[in-house]
């Protein structure tokens, strides 16, 4: 008897509970969005590991970035120039090892292929 008269007291107060219901209004400066974008420039130049598959003129690294991207589609390639020319660069690794490994996998397709750590820039 005790054990039907707490199931239905129970029963009882739980429909007299109600759950707490409310809307959050989550208001940012704008600048949030400018400093979102500067920091994904920043991290694009920070101090990874890439693979350089070759260099040449505007049109020739246009081509090979494009065989590049077929090639590897599943690794960030990147059209970069430094005078005189136009440089091809597949990948970014944060270690060497993991740099020299996927090296070997490059020069698979593209024997000239070389390991660098390009210089970090500011913006």
């Amino acid at each position: 008897m005790k054990t039907i008269s707490f199931i239905v007291l129970l029963a009882c107060s739980a429909s007299f509970c109600h759950a707490q219901q409310g809307n959050i209004n989550i208001q940012q400066d704008e600048k949030i969005g400018e400093l979102l974008s500067i920091y994904k420039k920043v991290n694009a130049n920070s101090n990874h590991y890439r693979i350089q598959v070759g260099f040449g003129s505007f049109q020739e690294a246009e081509k090979l970035k494009a065989d590049v991207d077929q090639d590897f589609p599943n690794w960030p390639s990147k059209i970069d120039f430094e005078s005189p020319s136009y440089r091809v660069r597949v990948g970014q690794f944060k270690t060497q090892l993991e740099g020299e490994r996927n090296l070997i996998e490059v020069r698979k397709k593209y024997p000239s292929a070389m390991l660098l750590k390009p210089e970090k820039t500011t913006n």
